[in-house]
């Protein structure tokens, strides 16, 4: 099975989620790059919201990930909470 991944511009807010992201998913192998920051994951990759909400120190809607993100590759499965992309069978 083929890794999903998730890329963001690299700025201040988009640390906290990247962190957020590393956090929540122990297989992730982090690809820092000058202007962007990917993220592959064997399987399944989850963004949680309490984790970021931790990470910057405000509530966060998931939402406003959107603004930092470049692009991804998974299927997408979204709630108010969580953020998941997996590949589905």
């Amino acid at each position: 099975m083929s890794n999903v991944f998730i890329a963001f511009q690299k700025n201040e807010e988009s640390r906290a989620i990247v962190s957020a992201i590393l956090a929540d998913n122990p297989g992730a192998v982090l690809s820092d790059q000058p202007a962007m920051v990917k993220i592959d994951v064997p399987h399944r990759l989850v963004v949680r919201k309490s984790t970021i909400e931790q990470e910057i120190g405000r509530d966060f809607d998931l939402q406003e990930m959107q603004v930092h993100l470049i692009t991804m590759s998974g299927n997408v499965d979204e709630t108010d909470d969580e953020f998941t992309l997996a590949w589905h069978q």
